[in-house]
C-alpha cells in the first residue's frame, strides 16, 4: 500500500476492524507505530511497535470478554498525512457498560499508519471501565 492516499489507508483499517479482520488491520500499521492510549488506566500510555499495540488490543478484548467494539460514527476528515475519524466505542465487563464517542487521529506515512492518537469524550469513565493503571 505504499504511497496510498491517507484516507484510503484509514478506510481499509477501519473496514478491517469492523469485519473482525485484526490481521489485516494490524498489517496496515507501520512496524514502528506509536499508539497513544489516553487516560490513567491499565492500557494508558504510548505503545511502540505492532507487538505492543497488539498486546493492548488483546488486553482490551480479554478484559471486556470480547465485547469491545469500535465503529466509525461520522465522516473521516483529512489534513495532509493526518486523518481524524469520529468513532463510537463500546464494551461490557462485570456488569459495567462503556458506550462513548471519541476521535481516532491517524498519521499515515508511506501507506502505513505511523501514529495513532486516541481521544474519548469521558476519560474518567473510560479509566473506570478499563481498571486502574499498573504501577509505573
Amino acid at each position: 500500500m505504499t504511497n496510498q492516499n491517507p484516507k484510503t489507508v484509514a478506510t481499509a483499517y477501519f473496514d478491517a476492524l469492523g469485519a473482525g479482520d485484526v490481521a489485516t488491520a494490524m498489517g496496515l500499521l507501520s512496524p514502528s507505530v506509536a499508539w497513544h492510549q489516553p487516560g490513567d488506566n491499565q492500557f494508558s500510555g504510548v505503545h511502540t511497535g505492532i507487538e505492543a499495540v497488539g498486546a493492548v488490543i488483546g488486553g482490551m478484548m480479554q478484559v471486556s470478554r470480547g465485547t469491545f467494539a469500535l465503529t466509525v460514527s461520522g465522516a473521516m476528515m483529512t489534513n495532509g498525512e493526518s486523518v481524524a475519524v469520529p468513532v463510537r466505542f463500546t464494551g461490557e465487563r462485570d456488569g459495567a457498560v462503556m458506550d462513548m464517542a471519541g476521535v481516532d487521529l491517524l498519521t499515515i506515512r508511506d501507506g502505513k499508519i505511523a501514529e495513532v492518537h486516541l481521544y474519548s469524550e469521558d476519560p474518567p469513565a473510560e479509566d473506570a471501565f478499563w481498571g486502574a493503571a499498573a504501577s509505573r
